[in-house]
């Protein structure tokens, strides 16, 4: 328990084979393996009998219903296998949450009370957030564990295998407590920052991907899935449609992150320089790709050359991430409305976007205006002109 993911046995998620004609499945329900004979298996030129996806759905439908008995409480690492398998096979959640959820059940292993499922209680769960505060945990990886661990009590009681949501009586810390400085560069730091890209093959590359990334706020696994047919040239706009991220192309991260991007003249004038230069035009080739094969850009590769790039520039130091924030600050400086620049970054929460409300103009040049939209007539004669012209309308 708590070895590893490479180590880790698909607990729930449950194994379908043929024998002698027809589909049989095996699975845990608690210390118990399940075996049960699903149907027919469908022959070849046949309508009779079940196919492989008709039989796995049955069998998802036997596992759900199976519940262990009073006698097999389940532990944490049982519960969290099953509940990891039912997002991954019923509710389909991307490989990426699968691969975080897997990750936090095994550091949940480490860091709860080895105990069953039924014995948790709201104080396991504050020790635990105790020690990650302690640990120097971050709080949004805190409420990433907490989120997690609340699903996975919700879906053990659900079920009958425990009695109460042990996150649900947790006192939740308090947001914040981190530094709410965000991390951007100026102007003239990013045109330092590009003069010190290297002029090899690789460079040729990053230079219009920082530029990029700056001037439109793309996440990484955004530009590395950008493709020539997402640049609108004559409507201005780059369009978000992929990802990528660890080695698989997918959809953005949510429904908000497929979205249209509007793209500086400047930006416009590199790519299309760029695209002169690349071998790799076609419409479903990616912009930034590796220059010698068309594959998709190695991303820790690009964050490590970005961190030399910047210690050679002698700008401040921020991440390849913080170029995002660059866009963000320079829009809401510009007056743009903070609801239009969370449909740009894609963001999901309102909250989110509002890291970038004390960057927006001056509020005293906004009550200028508000006081020159109200202001009463100073004169009489203004008032009665006004009336006139109103009557001769």
């Amino acid at each position: 328990m708590g070895q590893g993911n490479n180590n880790r046995r698909a607990y729930g998620s449950g194994s379908l084979y043929p024998h002698r004609g027809s589909w049989y499945a095996k699975w845990y329900v608690g210390t118990r393996q399940i075996k049960r004979k699903i149907g027919r298996q469908r022959k070849r030129g046949s309508r009779e009998g079940l196919t492989k996806a008709q039989a796995e759905k049955e069998m998802r439908r036997l596992m759900r219903e199976l519940k262990p008995t009073p006698q097999e409480r389940l532990t944490l690492c049982e519960v969290g296998d099953a509940y990891i398998a039912h997002v991954r096979d019923f509710l389909e959640r991307k490989p990426s949450t699968v691969q975080d959820y897997e990750g936090i059940l095994n550091k949940a292993e480490r860091g709860l009370p080895k105990k069953t499922i039924d014995r948790y209680s709201g104080a396991d769960i504050e020790g635990y957030v105790s020690t990650m505060r302690k640990a120097g945990r971050s709080s949004k990886t805190i409420s990433n564990h907490l989120n997690f661990l609340h699903g996975l009590f919700a879906f053990a009681e659900k079920r009958g295998w425990a009695s109460g949501n042990a996150v649900a009586a947790a006192e939740r810390p308090r947001s914040g407590g981190s530094d709410p400085d965000i991390r951007f560069i100026e102007l003239e730091e990013l045109e330092a920052l590009l003069q010190e890209v290297p002029g090899d093959v690789l460079g040729a590359v990053e230079r219009p991907l920082y530029l990029t990334a700056a001037m439109t706020g793309l996440r990484q696994g955004e530009l590395i899935a950008l493709r020539w047919k997402d640049v609108d040239w004559k409507a201005s706009l780059i369009r978000v449609r992929r990802n990528y991220t660890r080695g698989r192309f997918g959809t953005p991260k949510t429904k908000r992150s497929s979205r249209s991007v509007p793209m500086p003249e400047r930006v416009a004038a590199v790519l299309e320089e760029h695209l002169k230069r690349s071998e790799y035009t076609g419409a479903d080739d990616l912009v930034f790709c590796h220059p010698e094969t068309g594959g998709p850009f190695d991303a820790s590769k690009m964050r490590k050359r970005f961190k030399d790039a910047i210690k050679a520039a002698g700008v401040r130091s921020i991440r390849f991430h913080d170029l995002r924030h660059t866009f963000g600050t320079r829009m809401a400086a510009a007056g743009a409305p903070l609801r239009t620049i969370q449909e740009w970054m894609g963001h999901r929460d309102y909250k989110t976007t509002e890291i970038y409300a004390d960057y927006a103009p001056d509020p005293v040049q906004g009550a200028r205006w508000a006081e020159a939209a109200f202001a009463e007539e100073d004169k009489e004669e203004d008032g009665d002109a006004a009336d006139d012209e109103n009557d001769a309308r």
